[in-house]
């Protein structure tokens, strides 16, 4: 199954535009994974990389990076519950759509940004529903 890169346009080195080229198995591993999380609810690039038994966040990351444009991006995520640099508002419309849960950020914090409730957002693969355990 092809699938769309990301949703900057980039592409991977070498790659013409307009090329139709099949996912390396472990992009493709990811990006499943990554539609399976239940709307609301959020995995980090290390729990994917552990659900997968394979890579590493960075891998996961860097798999989100050039093809997450695909998939419900914005449930994959940090270990620390930061919104995505650069893509943090258009995060928060579907996290507030979705219902996951946040923290909002004191009037100290940089931009007033708030961020993941982790505990209440992390989703361990075994229920459907925001905040449940």
């Amino acid at each position: 199954m092809s699938r769309i890169p990301d949703q900057s346009g980039a592409r991977p080195e070498g790659e013409r535009p307009g090329a139709v080229d099949q996912l390396p198995e472990y992009a493709e591993r990811v990006l499943e994974v990554a539609e399976l999380i239940p709307p609301g609810r959020v995995m980090t690039y290390g729990d994917v990389a552990e659900w997968l038994d394979e890579g590493g966040p960075r891998q996961v990351g860097r798999v989100m990076a050039l093809y997450g444009g695909a998939v419900p991006w914005w449930r994959v995520v940090r270990a620390d519950g930061v919104l995505l640099p650069g893509h943090e508002l258009r995060a928060l419309d579907h996290y507030r759509e979705e219902g996951t849960p946040l923290r909002e950020a004191g009037r100290s914090a940089e931009g007033h940004m708030p961020r993941l409730d982790m505990v209440r957002a992390r989703w361990d693969g075994q229920d459907g529903g925001p905040g449940g355990a």
